[in-house]
């Protein structure tokens, strides 16, 4: 096996179960393959090659035993650096939290992949504290697009999607509060998957927004991805935010199709806010899937806004505590007779990109918060009214292809608007709802070789409706990744 380029997800696990190759051998490729395409991407902050080789020995001991091999056996994976790994710290792509202590156990999504026999590797770059569209972290450097090396990501889980994209690792995990695993996995042009909130436990994760995250999978086939969500599942006493009781399989049955099923394309906000070539492809997706009308999403930017207080005030409340420190040793830092020793924390020690954010949104009225919760409730109506009369529903999942690094604002249909939040105009909406979607790559002919994603959005707890619409979108071939081409 080379280390140019590792089989899909589904070929690596049927190659080891078959002995046409061991997990060792797979992981050696994997590991040559990072040390020559990361210093390029910079999507891995760290790689465990001691922890990696335990793991991929102990699946290879498996089948030479004649045991049966879970399904992810020796296939290597990677998680967002939010991720508690046994024995590491987890940095949630910050600084702040370097001298913190290393996890004492593994996340429980950490523990469900290496149950699956999936071996990881490492951990990989994010914005600082999940708090981001496009991973340019001042920290750890800016994660680049395998696709276009001078332009971003996505964010925040940006490593978790270029690591995938680059061919690096075939499977990756990552977060999803207001966009962060459907907007890198347009941009990288790789899968995607948002579960339902509460479907799968957040436990073992650094949290951003307890009332809007989600954790989930990315992949390289949609295959890849229904295996690493299925392996993913399983209630969690231990997290009250998990409200799965049961497992709900999406592998087994990709290839139901979608007759009889009820099938929109969202139009009205979510085509003012993509560009034409962006919302093109949701309707290239809707005609390949038979889509009926053109569906309004109600009270989408209401939504939006509601998200985005939601964001504010859980965020920096959540680092209250350190913020008044910041804000402390930066006043401290203006006055010449203080020691530098003295400062417990150092304004250089926050991501310059979302410190300000943080302390607005630990300064924002109470009642704000109140009333976004408020009409969170009614948006739920509206939203299960809607699903009511559909099963799927179309969306582009960011108004425009990757801009380069550094950029500060896009054009979208004549509006100039600040970039960083704008790329999460369309996900933010579908995520303050909590349904599922599957994020789906195509690659329009005139986007000059960069792609853009579909959201296939279903209704709470209804992921294998979206799975099966992703897979025929696949099948027609409108939707799939494609290798990195230096």
């Amino acid at each position: 096996m080379t280390s140019t380029q590792l089989p899909s997800t589904a070929a690596l696990a049927q190659a080891i179960a078959s002995g046409q190759t061991s997990a060792a051998e797979v992981l050696d490729a994997t590991l040559a393959r990072i040390a020559a395409t990361n210093d390029r991407v910079n999507a891995f902050t760290a790689v465990w090659p001691e922890r990696a080789y335990r793991e991929a020995q102990a699946v290879d001991r498996l089948r030479a035993q004649g045991l049966p091999l879970p399904p992810l056996a020796g296939v290597p994976y990677a998680v967002k650096n939010l991720f508690d790994v046994q024995g590491e710290v987890t940095v949630a792509g910050a600084l702040v939290l370097k001298n913190n202590g290393p996890a004492s156990e593994d996340a429980f999504l950490v523990r469900q992949m290496q149950a699956a026999g999936a071996v990881l590797v490492g951990a990989l770059n994010m914005d600082e504290f999940a708090y981001g569209f496009t991973t340019e972290n001042s920290h750890y450097g800016p994660t680049r697009n395998p696709h276009d090396l001078s332009r971003v990501a996505g964010g925040s889980s940006g490593g978790s999607a270029a690591a995938v994209a680059a061919a690096m690792v075939p499977l990756s995990l990552g977060s999803d509060t207001n966009g962060s695993i459907r907007l890198p996995a347009a941009l990288c042009g790789v899968w995607g998957c948002k579960p339902s909130f509460g479907r799968l436990s957040r436990r073992g994760s650094f949290p951003f927004v307890h009332s809007i995250d989600h954790l989930g999978p990315f992949a390289d086939s949609l295959h890849g991805l229904a295996l690493a969500y299925d392996a993913l599942q399983g209630p969690d006493a231990q997290d009250p935010g998990c409200h799965a009781t049961a497992v709900q399989a999406v592998a087994q049955d990709l290839d139901l199709g979608v007759k009889g099923l009820r099938i929109g394309l969202l139009g009205g906000y979510f085509e003012q806010n993509a560009s034409p070539t962006a919302y093109a492809a949701a309707e290239q997706a809707a005609s390949v899937l038979g889509a009926s009308a053109v569906v309004e999403w109600p009270l989408a930017a209401q939504g939006r806004a509601a998200a985005f207080l939601m964001t504010a005030s859980e965020g920096g409340s959540l680092h209250l505590d350190r913020l008044r420190t910041h804000a402390r040793d930066y006043e401290l830092a203006k006055r010449p007779s203080v020691p530098a020793q003295s400062l417990r924390t150092h304004a250089r020690d926050y991501e310059p990109l979302i410190v300000h954010r943080l302390i607005a949104g630990a300064a924002q009225p109470a009642a704000w918060y109140t009333q976004a919760q408020r009409f969170r409730r009614v948006y739920r109506d509206a939203i299960n009214a809607l699903f009511a009369d559909w099963d799927i529903l179309l969306a582009p999942s960011t108004p425009v292809s990757a801009p380069p690094i550094g950029t500060e604002t896009l054009e979208i249909r004549g509006a100039t608007l600040p970039c960083r939040p704008s790329l999460g105009l369309l996900t933010q909406p579908v995520s303050f709802m909590g349904c599922p979607v599957v994020a789906a790559p195509v690659w329009p002919d005139a986007n000059a070789g960069l792609p853009l994603g579909v959201q296939v959005i279903a209704a709470p707890w209804r992921e294998d409706l979206a799975f099966r619409a992703a897979r025929v979108l696949e099948l027609s071939g409108l939707a799939h990744t494609r290798a990195v081409e230096w």
